[in-house]
């Protein structure tokens, strides 16, 4: 208990050194920059009525960040049902991983702003376009952290199996995959963190209804303070949803 105090007041710390900082900003270095207090009187609404719907663009903010949310669901799944085969075959597979690996490493660095408009020209639709985004950026940290897993069995797990002439999916359930399981969790995690970044992305492109598309609609009216909450509101997701696959990692290991 003493401990999460601890580790509570530090961090309610660090924030107000943030919080403090953003102030002496506004007030002085950057006038058009909105204070904290000016920012929470302009963002009432979205925050104190968070699930309101006004209009398409004029929601609760966690009505938009469910949009997001759901966008992420959905492409995030996609990326680990392609990635984690793939990763599985790259690396059982000597000849499969010297054939696709360069592959993978061209396409690998390519910005979601690169991709989304690829997606809107094969699918015309920017929902599909979108998914088509999250899911080709999130993917790959699941599949080279699944290969990697694979890579990492110890021979001996291996030559026990060939021992006890285990069928291939005895062998994949009762060896392959509890011993890339904690690899592939950390590649999922990160996957996870990566589809929340692309989301924003693909949102201020197709100007859908979402975290993205809220900033950047306020971007173009030049409200400042609902751009710091939709940056605030990006933060904390993505550190709620990062905490809660860690949360999920951490007992698959105690298991």
């Amino acid at each position: 208990m003493k401990s999460f105090l601890t580790s509570f007041a530090l961090a309610m710390t660090g924030i107000l050194c943030v919080v403090l900082l953003w102030a002496a900003l506004a007030g002085n270095v950057a006038p058009d920059l909105p204070s904290p207090l000016k920012t929470w009187e302009e963002s009432k609404p979205f925050i104190l009525q968070p699930w309101e719907k006004r209009g398409e663009m004029d929601q609760g903010i966690l009505r938009m960040a469910s949009y997001s949310l759901v966008r992420v669901a959905k492409g995030f799944f996609l990326a680990i049902l392609v990635g984690t085969p793939l990763g599985f075959l790259l690396g059982s597979s000597t000849l499969f991983y010297r054939m696709f690996d360069p592959t993978i490493q061209v396409l690998r660095p390519i910005s979601p702003l690169a991709w989304l408009p690829l997606g809107l020209i094969l699918f015309r639709q920017s929902e599909p376009a979108a998914l088509f985004t999250i899911a080709l950026c999130s993917m790959w940290p699941t599949v080279i952290n699944t290969m990697h897993g694979v890579r990492s069995i110890p021979q001996d797990y291996l030559n026990v199996a060939k021992v006890l002439r285990l069928s291939p999916w005895k062998k994949f359930t009762k060896v392959w995959l509890p011993a890339t399981l904690p690899y592939m969790f950390t590649g999922f995690r990160l996957s996870l963190g990566l589809a929340w970044l692309v989301i924003v992305a693909a949102e201020m492109l197709t100007g859908t209804p979402g975290v993205g598309g809220f900033l950047w609609q306020e971007y173009n009216s030049l409200i400042y303070s609902h751009i710091l909450l939709c940056i605030v509101t990006i933060g904390v997701v993505g550190f709620a949803l990062d905490r809660l696959m860690g949360l999920a990692e951490a007992k698959l290991r105690a298991a």
